[in-house]
């Protein structure tokens, strides 16, 4: 029986995390395998766990996780050799990937007998300004979408819904849109209601040459930062920024360890657990389009957070 995929594509930060994590937890008795690239950034409760192995984390709900490294048909038959085999694959891409040539590689004849590619769901953060529609990555992201879902409604304000609507159709994409509150997405629409239909191939359209254009760049430290400092730094380095992430923990709160997120201009903290012996016990990663930050002014700035700096 063929396994159906789900591939869930979206710009850096806008909430495919969020969607995968309500998906695994809601599967309603699926067996749901995801390909996930931040593997750490799944939200899987300790209790849920029931094994790992080969790098699959399989979870109580009869659900598992891999990490999307290397190469993504090998990963693909690996879970398709599994028994009991998964019900459905939901692959989420990188944030600066463009899902045309996932797309095209998924359009390979074996796999699309064996795990053929059902729905593509484009995550898109309602509070995105419109001029960012004339990015081409974003464009490439929307045009190969069966489902736009909107994030971070409560966040964007009470009209953004609507703008983001009228920006989409005046792209011409053909999705459907929805609201996705707290990654919420019926899951009518996202898995196949029939397992015997096979769906049709896809045209992924020209491929693009690729382009570089993203770099990561890591800050560690041994000692605790100021919480007010590491603010202000955030607030120099925003505009530079397209994402980051990243655990710390404060002077003002020492022994306790702090989840930093950052993404569509907006900057987010939440209580972690204890941090573990033997790593820095702050890191930091950060994700900016190529030339527009220098590790020695990321370092530079970083630097003033640490107290006593």
């Amino acid at each position: 029986m063929p396994v159906p995929v789900l591939l869930v594509t979206g710009f850096l930060g806008a909430g495919k995390t969020t969607v995968v994590n309500h998906l695994l937890a809601h599967a309603d008795g699926r067996r749901i395998a995801a390909i996930v690239n931040d593997f750490g950034a799944i939200n899987i409760d300790a209790e849920l766990i029931v094994g790992a192995s080969d790098g699959v984390v399989s979870l109580a709900n009869g659900c598992i996780c891999c990490s999307l490294e290397g190469d993504l048909l090998r990963t693909l038959s690996t879970l398709l050799r599994r028994d009991p085999k998964p019900d459905h694959i939901v692959i989420e891409t990188s944030g600066v990937a463009d899902p045309a040539d996932i797309v095209r590689n998924l359009m390979d004849p074996v796999i699309l007998r064996e795990a053929p590619l059902e729905t593509v769901l484009c995550v898109l953060d309602a509070g995105t300004p419109p001029s960012a529609m004339d990015d081409a990555l974003l464009r490439s992201q929307l045009r190969v979408a069966d489902i736009v879902a909107l994030s971070k409604l409560d966040l964007a304000g009470a009209d953004a819904g609507t703008r983001m609507r009228e920006a989409i159709r005046a792209q011409r994409v053909p999705a459907v849109v929805v609201d996705a509150r707290h990654g919420e997405i019926p899951s009518a629409l996202l898995f196949p209601t029939t397992a015997d239909r096979a769906p049709a191939p896809r045209d992924p359209g020209p491929k693009r040459p690729a382009e570089e254009r993203f770099e990561t760049l890591s800050w560690t430290s041994d000692h605790p930062v100021s919480l007010p400092r590491l603010q202000q730094a955030i607030g120099r380095l925003a505009p530079k920024l397209a994402r980051a992430k990243g655990l710390f923990e404060t002077v003002e709160q020492p022994g306790r360890q702090m989840v930093f997120q950052f993404a569509g201009g907006r900057a987010t903290l939440a209580p972690g657990e204890a941090p573990p012996q033997g790593v820095p016990r702050t890191r930091i990663v950060f994700i900016a389009e190529l030339g527009v930050l220098s590790k020695a002014e990321l370092d530079g700035i970083m630097e003033g957070c640490v107290a006593g700096g």
